[in-house]
């Protein structure tokens, strides 16, 4: 059986599914486990440290939880995966910058921003930078492409109440991927978080790829070198496909610690989607020509009131024809009526 066989097999022998995929039915519905962040007993109660710790316990965003440690001779603070687990993933001593480093980093905001644009699976590859691993690497991108055009969503069914999505991108098919290098000192965290609390490998020497989903569920790491692009294609096509596991702990994988409220980014990110875009002001009305030119070069107007056309005179040598005629025709009328 291929590497990620086991994934579809443990997560479609159910009965029925939606058609929401399973990338995005983690997204919508599937809350992140939070991490468990122990203090030492000698410093749980001093100011600095409470002030510091204040925000995450009065409305955190972080999948976090913070307790006092029951062994007195605990001296530093530990990060492990649950409250139930005994795998440590940081220790040291708690200040602002160490918190800060716990709590987020560079690779992790990218990692939300990817989740929240909709994208189905980011595959964060972390590498040596040596010529192998690059050659590794850019093999995983071009299969991730290639798999992108051939691979499908789920078609959904609008009348099925399971099957709503929830608030949030929208639903589309991406394969992504995040460049890590193993000796980044921002990253270390991420890099354990990625391999995991059962962990077969060491993220220090071992180049890797982590599949990465939901709200920082990672689906499994696996080392470069046994990466092969069927066990790629298995997991992507696990994550598109229909969601059969309706339960988290049915599901495989395990969650990355990342600074965020799901509940309030979430609806966020459709509204951003839905908003229209930007359109330009219109343009300022044009100047009237006149407006364009200057004062000086127009010509002072001048109000000119034309004088009215002479009326023609008769002259006299015509106004003595037409006596003449008119007492001829005076004459000769009267005549010819008695004819």
């Amino acid at each position: 059986m291929r590497l990620a066989s086991f994934i579809v097999a443990l997560c479609t022998s159910g009965a029925c599914a939606c058609t929401i995929p399973v990338f995005r039915f983690a997204l919508d519905r599937w809350e992140a486990d939070k991490f468990h962040l122990v203090l030492p007993q000698a410093a749980a109660g001093t100011p600095e440290i409470q002030d510091l710790l204040r925000p995450l316990r009065a409305n955190g965003k972080a999948n976090l939880d913070i307790a006092t440690s029951t062994d007195a001779a605990q001296k530093e603070t530990v990060l492990r995966y649950s409250r139930e687990s005994e795998k440590q993933v940081w220790s040291g001593k708690l200040d602002a910058a160490t918190l800060g480093a716990v709590l987020d980093s560079p690779a992790r905001k990218k990692l939300v921003q990817q989740l929240l644009a909709g994208d189905s699976v980011i595959w964060v590859i972390a590498d040596s930078g040596s010529p192998v691993d690059v050659l590794e690497a850019e093999r995983l991108e071009k299969r991730l492409k290639f798999l992108e055009q051939v691979a499908s969503l789920p078609i959904q069914d609008p009348n099925d109440p399971d099957s709503q999505l929830g608030p949030g991108p929208p639903l589309r098919l991406k394969f992504s991927t995040l460049r890590l290098r193993r000796d980044d000192p921002a990253e270390q965290l991420l890099l354990r978080m990625l391999v995991g609390p059962q962990g077969t490998f060491d993220p220090a020497t071992t180049s890797f790829a982590g599949a990465v989903f939901g709200r920082g569920r990672v689906l499994g790491a696996w080392p470069l070198d046994i990466l092969d692009d069927a066990s790629l294609e298995d997991a992507c096509m696990f994550l598109v496909g229909r969601c059969g596991c309706r339960l988290k702990n049915e599901s495989p994988g395990w969650d990355i610690l990342l600074n965020i409220d799901w509940e309030k980014a979430l609806p966020a990110a459709a509204l951003s989607e839905t908003k229209p875009e930007a359109t330009a002001p219109l343009p300022a009305p044009l100047p009237e020509l006149r407006e364009m030119i200057p004062p000086t070069a127009l010509p002072e107007v001048m109000n000119i009131i034309p004088e009215p056309e002479p009326t023609p005179h008769l002259n006299r040598r015509s106004l003595i024809m037409g006596l003449a005629v008119g007492l001829v025709l005076l004459f000769l009328i009267p005549r010819w009526l008695r004819k």
